[in-house]
């Protein structure tokens, strides 16, 4: 049990650094168990990403506050909040009606998700060195068919390795937003849509979770929480100055280690 615990502890260390990140925090976490011998058929993947959440639930708190306080009386909060949800839809359906599919094809194939990250690190990498000319500055001015069009981008993470995240950012990107306003967007999308992944995951498998299970999940859960709160202040800086790349480039490192890995073992 001590080493299921330490694996726990890493796994969520891993979930909270890349959560928030372009480099599917899935994808790290499904390879790492692989090879650490840890299996979960994507449950505790599932479950402890609720910890990176309340991340950003508490470090965009007073923003959260005030949009709720000015929302029956600001026209641009309730076009904000409803761009928010009108993202979130094309998961909450896809989602659920592919559920069993993902846990059980996808989210089961190392190989996939390591092809999966050498792809989108190459995407990234293109995204990166094109000259964007953005129209929105600022993720509160995104429309609603924007909005959904990036709930679409968001479907493809359903692919472990491909990363919400970056599909999300990519997703804004290409649709007209700047940098900074395109990874925000996708900090408000991932709330909704990570707390509906948890309920519907742990809905899901509520009849197989022991309670040895449940452990590792609130210890992972708790570690996911503390190591996404660092990334979550530094992320938006540190993508305004830097772009893209590194986070490219540390996806193909990864995914051909994970190849690598996967042929010799």
């Amino acid at each position: 049990m001590a080493e299921q615990i330490v694996i726990a502890l890493v796994l969520g260390l891993v979930e909270g650094l890349t959560e928030f990140i372009p480099v599917s925090s899935t994808g790290h976490l499904i390879l790492l168990g692989h090879f650490l011998g840890f299996k979960s058929a994507g449950t505790f993947e599932v479950l402890i990403q609720l910890g990176a959440i309340l991340a950003i639930l508490l470090v965009y708190f007073n923003r959260l506050v005030q949009i709720a306080k000015v929302l029956p009386v600001s026209t641009k909060a309730r076009h904000f909040v409803l761009a928010v949800l009108f993202g979130f839809l094309p998961a909450a359906v896809i989602g659920a009606l592919a559920h069993d599919f993902i846990k059980t094809v996808l989210f089961d194939s190392p190989k996939i998700i390591c092809i999966s990250l050498i792809l989108g690190g190459i995407v990234l990498l293109v995204i990166d060195k094109i000259e964007f000319k953005p129209k929105y500055t600022s993720a509160y001015e995104f429309s609603w068919p924007m909005a959904v069009k990036i709930g679409f981008f968001q479907c493809l993470a359903m692919i472990p390795g491909t990363s919400r995240s970056g599909s999300t950012i990519v997703g804004a990107l290409l649709l007209g937003a700047d940098k900074r306003s395109a990874a925000e967007f996708s900090f408000f999308l991932a709330m909704p849509t990570m707390v509906g992944a948890f309920t519907l995951d742990l809905w899901k498998s509520r009849h197989d979770l022991s309670v040895a299970d449940g452990q590792l999940i609130v210890i992972g859960f708790v570690m996911a929480f503390i190591s996404a709160l660092f990334v979550v202040r530094a992320l938006l800086d540190f993508v305004s100055r830097r772009g893209y790349a590194p986070f490219a480039w540390w996806r193909i490192a990864v995914g051909a280690i994970g190849l690598i890995g996967l042929y010799f073992g």
